[in-house]
């Protein structure tokens, strides 16, 4: 075997999809929120999706929890896209639903908190047609696999599909690849989650009637929650997520895990079957941006100025957090913003962050700004928070009683 790297020959590649005001990279829940939050500013959306379905995790990862939107105290948190897609996923009926009375017209915000289980399949197409609807334009099967600047902007993201490889123009981008993969491509900072991923094998199991989902391995429970689904165990050590040969050999020690838990029920048959197998991996935490601010999870109650929405802690009752939009953005690139798990935020904050609701209040903002904007460290924060309100968004914790 040769030690040398094999060079492949310089060619030029076409530009396509000119024209666009915003791309956005990756279709997961940030991604959906920051696509119609820029069209519904009146711009022209490009959003690349490289599985051939939208939502990400919350669909084709099965992880198909919508955590509540308050604070657990009786204090809504997360308004506008969080709650409207929340909406969108259970408007043609939902699987588990934990409902609270604020989901109820007229109705006083309980103690309790809501979440709902949605069917995965059924908000993927509502999804799809909603941002259709919008004029969102979404490609699937595109992968981005580079991106050209010059000083501190991004001129063209290089992708591949079934078309081959081209270059795409970019005015403004917004990052939702859930890995930071393109402020990585672009030679921005970025840093992996310390502590790695446990590995998941979550499916859904249709036996005598029932379709159940079955969590085996990493789930997100509630910890003061004594009725919530405990999982089963799975075999496997953590993972950082970003290694091709690491999570092939993962993926295929949990899709055998999840067929042997499957067969303790018994054989396929016209009332058993393996109904809906996770197609992407069950990662929660990879690599983020190091961005012009970093959240703990120690600033709960704090006031920020350039506060873009807020979010609760899904694991316990009662912090409450504003989120900054310089966590959205790094200093060194003007023309990029980051939504969704991929935040600038510290370890112990991240597993607050990277949930729906808060993966929809930060796609929303990031598409809004990048509509506003080709710069967005010297964005008008009045402006955004302006826009943002519009769009029904609120963004600060006295506006949510607290």
């Amino acid at each position: 075997m040769s030690v040398f790297p094999v060079t492949e020959p310089a060619r030029a590649l076409p530009v396509r999809y000119e024209g666009y005001d915003v791309v956005v990279a990756g279709g997961g829940i940030a991604g959906i929120a920051a696509a119609l939050a820029a069209s519904r500013a009146g711009r022209r959306v490009l959003l690349l999706e490289r599985m051939y379905a939208l939502g990400g995790l919350a669909t084709l990862g099965l992880v198909t929890i919508y955590l509540p939107l308050c604070d657990g105290e009786g204090h809504q948190l997360c308004f506008g896209l969080a709650e409207e897609l929340l909406r969108l996923s259970i408007s043609k009926g939902w699987e588990r639903g934990y409902p609270d009375t604020w989901l109820e017209g007229g109705r006083e915000h309980g103690s309790q908190r809501f979440e709902v289980r949605y069917n995965a399949q059924v908000f993927a197409i509502l999804a799809e047609q909603l941002l259709t609807a919008e004029g969102v334009t979404i490609l699937y099967g595109t992968a981005v696999c580079a991106a050209l600047r010059s000083g501190d902007r991004l001129t063209h993201l290089i992708a591949e599909n079934k078309d081959g490889r081209f270059a795409i123009p970019v005015r403004s981008a917004v990052d939702a690849t859930g890995d930071a993969d393109l402020f990585r491509l672009a030679g921005e900072p970025t840093r992996l989650y310390a502590k790695g991923n446990l590995p998941a094998a979550w499916f859904y199991e249709t036996r005598c009637g029932a379709n159940t989902l079955r969590m085996v391995g990493a789930a997100d429970v509630l910890s003061d929650d004594a009725s919530a689904e405990v999982p089963d165990a799975v075999r496997g050590s953590r993972i950082s997520g970003v290694d091709a040969d690491e999570l092939s050999r993962a993926l295929i020690s949990c899709h055998a895990q999840s067929l042997e838990t499957f067969l303790k029920n018994g054989p396929v048959s016209e009332t058993h079957s393996l109904s809906s197998l996770a197609t992407i991996p069950q990662l929660r935490m990879t690599r983020c941006i190091c961005g012009a601010y970093t959240l703990d999870d120690t600033e709960e109650r704090r006031r920020f100025e350039d506060s873009i929405g807020m979010t609760g802690d899904w694991r316990r009752r009662g912090p409450a957090y504003e989120l900054p939009l310089r966590a959205l953005h790094t200093q060194g690139l003007a023309n990029a913003a980051a939504a969704g798990r991929i935040i600038s935020v510290t370890d112990a904050m991240w597993d607050i962050t990277r949930v729906i609701p808060t993966c929809a209040v930060t796609g929303q903002a990031a598409g809004l700004a990048m509509a506003l904007t080709q710069d967005i460290r010297a964005l008008d924060t009045a402006a955004l928070q302006q826009a943002l309100r519009g769009q029904g968004v609120r963004l600060h914790l006295s506006e949510a009683g607290l």
